[in-house]
């Protein structure tokens, strides 16, 4: 393998695979990159890592003077070349698997690894994939992983819950950790067919795909899905992954159905009076009350070891007094990730859970279950 690169195409090639870099030690050679050289007009550097769950493949154009392949630290390569100078950077492999790497006046020899003795990819080449629209997808991921669950024994809630509406055009994603819930859905053109089959994303290829979203040259992205395996594929970038297998729970359950009592918030000003209030809560359940009535907001904690706290905020609300316990993080965490000016927030009792819906998007929703205080 012998080519030249621009230190910025290899950076954001090499950076790219950082999070995805297997950093245990089960199984040394995944914390390494694959670097495969193409020679062609022009020529490419495919930069590959996998972490046997997750799998990202992408292509940088470089001038390729000998095709080949080497896998090397994926850490220490990528530190070397975020140090070198703005400059085109040769590598070049050697007979006893190092890598040369020379930018400038600087130079470097790491030792690497056979790319035979790296775990394969999938090859994953579905008959039917779906293309959608990048800011679509990003909006919908933004809201909804927040809510998914980081409790390893409950593997299938460990992700985002992906299905379309019926017979319709409508994409969904949810997602739930059983004590808040986030699910929001679009309209999205074209044939939906292909994703008719409800998958469960793992939260790291989640996570990845959000960064392949938020590149900015990729207007579009093709997903699909085939047995255990999902893919996402923008511009030269492709992302493999392993679904979780496992049944969904009926997350239609545990979504309050019309609310008795509905108040328009200001979300901005909301945040702000939880992170304000939360401060004097216990550490450990994050509790805090909200009470609605009289034309106020009070949102309030009580600590028996440190005092209390509350913030008001006006509304139009005039009816019977109502009020719930809830955590202040799961609240705060649905309010980020929705990103809106205004929220509509409804509720039933004490014991029901809170809804948080945009005032103006009908496809988003927050669920937060209620705490007893």
């Amino acid at each position: 393998m012998k080519l030249s690169i621009a230190k910025g195409e290899l950076q954001k090639g090499l950076a790219r695979i950082q999070a995805i870099v297997e950093k245990r030690n089960s199984m040394p050679i995944l914390a390494n990159v694959m670097l495969q050289a193409t020679e062609g007009d022009p020529g490419s550097l495919e930069i590959s890592a996998t972490d046997l769950e997750v799998g990202i493949r992408g292509r940088q154009s470089a001038e390729v003077e000998k095709s080949g392949g080497l896998t090397v630290s994926a850490k220490t390569l990528f530190e070397i070349v975020r140090e070198l100078p703005e400059d085109m950077v040769h590598l070049e492999s050697t007979s006893n698997s190092f890598l040369s790497i020379r930018c400038d006046r600087s130079q470097f020899k790491l030792s690497g690894t056979s790319p035979e003795e790296y775990p394969t990819l999938p090859e994953f080449s579905p008959e039917h994939t779906v293309t959608i629209p990048s800011e679509i997808l990003a909006t919908m991921v933004e809201r909804t992983m927040y809510a998914a669950s980081t409790d390893e024994t409950r593997y299938n809630l460990n992700g985002v819950y992906l299905e379309v509406v019926g017979e319709t055009n409508q994409l969904r994603l949810v997602a739930t950790d059983g004590h808040r819930l986030a699910m929001v859905e679009s309209e999205i053109p074209g044939d939906l067919t292909p994703l008719q089959s409800g998958v469960i994303i793992p939260r790291k290829g989640l996570a990845e795909l959000k960064r392949l979203l938020d590149e900015d040259m990729v207007d579009e992205i093709e997903l699909a899905f085939e047995g255990n395996s999902g893919l996402a594929r923008g511009g030269e970038v492709t992302l493999v992954m392993r679904l979780i297998e496992g049944e969904f729970p009926n997350y239609e359950q545990v979504i309050p159905g019309e609310s008795s009592v509905q108040v328009i918030v200001d979300a901005d000003r909301l945040s702000r009076a939880l992170r304000r209030v939360v401060l004097m809560s216990s550490q450990r359940s994050r509790a805090v009350k909200l009470e609605i009535g009289d034309r106020k907001l009070t949102v309030s904690s009580t600590n028996p070891d440190m005092g209390d706290a509350s913030d008001e905020l006006d509304n139009d609300y005039d009816g019977e007094t109502m009020s719930i316990g809830f955590n202040a993080r799961y609240m705060l965490d649905a309010l980020a990730a929705l990103q809106v000016k205004e929220i509509r927030l409804g509720l039933n009792n004490d014991l029901s859970p809170a809804k948080v819906k945009p005032t103006n998007d009908d496809g988003a929703l927050a669920v937060v279950m209620p705490m007893r205080l």
